[in-house]
C-alpha cells in the first residue's frame, strides 16, 4: 500500500475513535448532570414534605393544645407563647418577628439553604396558626402538657430532618458553642431556664412547671423523630470514590476528615482484597441530610457508618461553618 494512502487511514480512524470517544464521553456526562439533577430534585421534594408534615404538627400541637390553655414550651416558641400570654398579640405574628434575629444568625452559620428552608418553615406555620382551626382537644392539665410538647416536638423535629428550623434557639445555641466552651445542651437548657424562670414570675410556679413537662416531652420527641442523632455525628464513608468525597468535604462543605487506609473485602470468598481509603469526618445534626445528598451525587453505593457523638472539641467542626 502506498505510504501516504496508508497515513491518510491511519489518521482517519484515529480521528473517528476520538470522535466517538468523545461522544461516549459528553453521553456519560449527560447521565450524570441528570443523576444529580435527579437526586436533588427528590431529595428537595423529601426536605419540603418533611417540613410541612412537621408544620402541620406543630401547629396542632400549640392550638390543639398549649394555646388554648395558656400553657408555654421551652425556646423561641415558649418566648412566643408566653408573650401571647401577656400581650394578645397573635401567636402567629410573634413568632415570625422572635425568629428574625436567629434566621439571619443561621445564614451566616450554617448557608444560604438552611435559611431558605427556615423562612420557609417558620413562615408556613405562622400561615398554619392563623388560617387552620385546629380543634381542642382537652383541658387536661396533665395530657396538655404531655401531647401538646408531643406534637410540638415532632413538628420540631421533622422539620429539622428536612433541614430547617421551627425554632432557633438551636441556631444560637450552635453558634455559641463556638464562641464558649459550652455544649450546646447546656446552652439550650440555660436559656429554657431564664425562660421557665419568667414564667414562673409572670403567671405561675404551676404554669412553669407544666412548662418543664412539655419543654421535656418536646425535646425527647425530637430525639426520637431524628433517631437518637445528638448534637454532634461521627461519619465514616468507605468508597470507590473516596478521594471525590475527600474533595467534597474539605472544598465543597468545609469540613476537616481524616482518613484511615484499610482493605474492601465481601462475598463469600471475600473477593479482591483491594487497598482503599476510609473517610471520617464529624458534622451537626444539621447538616446530615446535606451530607448524604452530596456523597450520593457521587457514589450511590457508599457505605455510610454513623454515630451519636456528645460534643467535640478543636478541629473544623467549631472553627469553620458548613458551606452551602
Amino acid at each position: 500500500m502506498n505510504p501516504f494512502l496508508q497515513q491518510i487511514i491511519i489518521q482517519t480512524l484515529k480521528s473517528k475513535k476520538e470522535k466517538r470517544e468523545k461522544i461516549n464521553f459528553s453521553d456519560y456526562k449527560i447521565a450524570r448532570e441528570f443523576l444529580r439533577l435527579r437526586i436533588t430534585v427528590l431529595n428537595l421534594i423529601k426536605d419540603y414534605s418533611l417540613i410541612i408534615i412537621g408544620v402541620l404538627s406543630a401547629g396542632f400541637g400549640l392550638k390543639g393544645f398549649l394555646l388554648p390553655n395558656s400553657f408555654i414550651d421551652g425556646g423561641v416558641t415558649g418566648i412566643s407563647l408566653l408573650t401571647n400570654v401577656i400581650t394578645n398579640v397573635p401567636i402567629s405574628i410573634l413568632i415570625v418577628v422572635i425568629n428574625i434575629p436567629f434566621i439571619i444568625l443561621g445564614y451566616s452559620q450554617l448557608g444560604k439553604s438552611f435559611a431558605i428552608k427556615s423562612i420557609f418553615a417558620i413562615g408556613l406555620l405562622a400561615l398554619a396558626l392563623a388560617l387552620i382551626n385546629y380543634p381542642i382537644i382537652t383541658s387536661d392539665k396533665l395530657l396538655i402538657a404531655t401531647f401538646g410538647g408531643f406534637f410540638l416536638g415532632a413538628g420540631i423535629g421533622l422539620a429539622v430532618r428536612g433541614g430547617a428550623v421551627l425554632d432557633g434557639t438551636e441556631v444560637l445555641a450552635i453558634y455559641l458553642s463556638k464562641k464558649t466552651g459550652l455544649t450546646i445542651g447546656d446552652i439550650i437548657l440555660a436559656f429554657n431556664i431564664v425562660i421557665f424562670s419568667v414564667a414562673a414570675y409572670l403567671l405561675s410556679v404551676e404554669i412553669a412547671l407544666y412548662a418543664i413537662l412539655t419543654y421535656l416531652a418536646a425535646s425527647k420527641t425530637v430525639d426520637f423523630i431524628i433517631e437518637g442523632v445528638e448534637e454532634y455525628t461521627g461519619v465514616t464513608i468507605i468508597s470507590l470514590h473516596s478521594e471525590a468525597i475527600r474533595k467534597l468535604i474539605t472544598e465543597t462543605l468545609g469540613r476537616g476528615v481524616t482518613i484511615y487506609t484499610g482493605k474492601r473485602g465481601y462475598g463469600t470468598h471475600g473477593h479482591q482484597l483491594a487497598q482503599i481509603d476510609i473517610i471520617y469526618t464529624v458534622i451537626t445534626r444539621l447538616e446530615i441530610g446535606r451530607l448524604q445528598t452530596e456523597i450520593e451525587k457521587i457514589d450511590a453505593n457508599a457505605f455510610i457508618i454513623m454515630n451519636s457523638i456528645k460534643d467535640t472539641k478543636g478541629g473544623m467542626i467549631k472553627k469553620r461553618p458548613l458551606k452551602h
